[in-house]
């Protein structure tokens, strides 16, 4: 899975307006796969036992942030034209979905009692990210 960039098609500096939404989305898509990359190393860091459950919400994870490269390309080839935006978009709520699957399982693997599950707590951020 990687995010690509290409070089631009000229050589001059105006030569990069031309390049900007693949550039801007780029830049999005890099801080959204960033943020999934850092909040699922803190969160499995915290997994004491590994679970078939777990094992499958991890995959369908990572099979939906595995789609965020093709869409921002798709996206960026084509800014602002709905139907690569709205699966761009799909893509995005999908990956927020899925990575609040695999917390509410390890979480409910973890037991009420466990730091994980203090830590989390109602997780009214992470709920309410999904909507906006």
């Amino acid at each position: 899975m990687v995010l690509e960039l290409k070089v631009p098609r000229g050589s001059n500096f105006a030569d990069l307006r031309e390049d900007l939404p693949l550039l801007l989305g780029y830049v999005l898509s890099f801080i959204y796969v960033g943020i999934y990359w850092t909040n699922h190393h803190h969160l499995v860091n915290a997994v004491t036992t590994v679970s078939g459950p777990i094992l499958w919400a991890n995959l369908h994870l990572l099979f939906w942030l595995s789609l965020i490269p093709a869409t921002t390309a798709w996206t960026g080839e084509h800014p602002l034209v709905s139907a690569p935006t709205c699966i761009y978009g799909i893509v995005l709520l999908m990956c927020a979905i899925a990575y609040m699957l695999l917390q509410r399982i390890i979480v409910r693997g973890s037991g009420k009692d466990s730091s994980l599950t203090r830590s989390i707590g109602k997780d009214v951020k992470g709920k309410a990210s999904i909507i906006s």
